[in-house]
């Protein structure tokens, strides 16, 4: 037991420094308040929590949530066929296929992003391409909107999901699919009722890791979407950098925080309950 604790006590330590004590540091600026200059004022205070409930806060928040959760259901429903196949590949496609989704990681994410903006403008590829063969006659729209930001989302945390499915698809046990095929299961019934619940676990990794990034995420939005597309974590690097509001910046990040727990538990408890219900139906 004591051997346990000394081999657990670094990361005790990691977690406290770098994650609870800057956590509670920006929990306790929260409820301070700012002078003109916007340098902190001890006092006890409530209002950077009311200002969250203005119309305008409260549609950038729930912007934020759907883009967050519609960029999650995309990336799940485009990585576990693509995770699947590479799971059931032979060895040498499964390296070609991983090398493939790695290779993004190899250039800088800025340039990648940049990268759709030559793209997606009015004179970009995509425009003059469908220019030239007569698909349109004039530009569309496709740069600084909610479209743009949505794919550029997508295209940058699809790997976040691959990944943790297809290591799940790996380690499952195939011993139950061969069983389900001698008693005469179908494939997509083997599939619903023994992969897809032996790799909740990828699925919910992939899930959790891309909608917090989606959630704190702002250079996409601030190349992609420009001025007409904003989320909670553009406000949020505002009031920091620019309006020098710190505790109003800190209310935000608590209650975006709190709601990115709270989502990723129901989340999780809908897995559970749907594998409960599936077990029982196998019963």
């Amino acid at each position: 037991m004591k051997k346990t604790k000394w081999l657990i006590s670094p990361v005790v330590l990691w977690l406290s420094l770098f994650l609870i004590l800057p956590m509670a540091i920006v929990v306790v600026i929260s409820f301070l308040g700012r002078d003109e200059f916007g340098n902190l004022v001890i006092q006890f205070s409530l209002d950077n929590y009311a200002r969250f409930f203005d119309s305008l806060y409260l549609g950038i928040y729930w912007d934020t949530i759907a883009l967050s959760v519609l960029t999650t259901l995309i990336c799940v429903l485009i990585s576990y066929p693509l995770a699947y196949y590479i799971a059931n590949a032979g060895p040498t496609r499964q390296k070609i296929w991983l090398l493939f989704i790695t290779v993004p990681f190899w250039i800088n994410f800025l340039i990648r992003t940049y990268a759709w903006v030559l793209l997606l403008r009015s004179q970009g590829v995509v425009n003059s391409f469908l220019m030239d063969i007569g698909i349109i006659d004039e530009p569309l729209k496709m740069l600084y909107t909610k479209g743009a930001v949505l794919l550029g989302m997508v295209y940058t945390f699809i790997p976040y999901m691959v990944l943790p499915i297809y290591v799940s698809l790996e380690q499952m046990d195939r011993k139950l699919l061969e069983a389900a095929s001698d008693l005469g299961a179908s494939r997509w019934r083997a599939f619903w009722h023994i992969t897809l619940p032996q790799t909740k676990s990828g699925m919910m990794t992939g899930s959790v890791l891309v909608f917090v990034s989606t959630a704190g995420m702002y250079v996409v939005t601030d190349i992609l979407g420009g001025s007409k597309s904003t989320m909670l974590s553009n406000i949020i690097q505002t009031q920091f950098l620019g309006a020098r509001d710190w505790p109003f910046g800190a209310a935000l990040s608590v209650i975006f925080a709190i709601t990115s727990l709270v989502l990723i538990y129901l989340f999780n408890m809908a897995l559970r309950s749907r594998h409960e219900r599936s077990k029982e139906g196998r019963a």
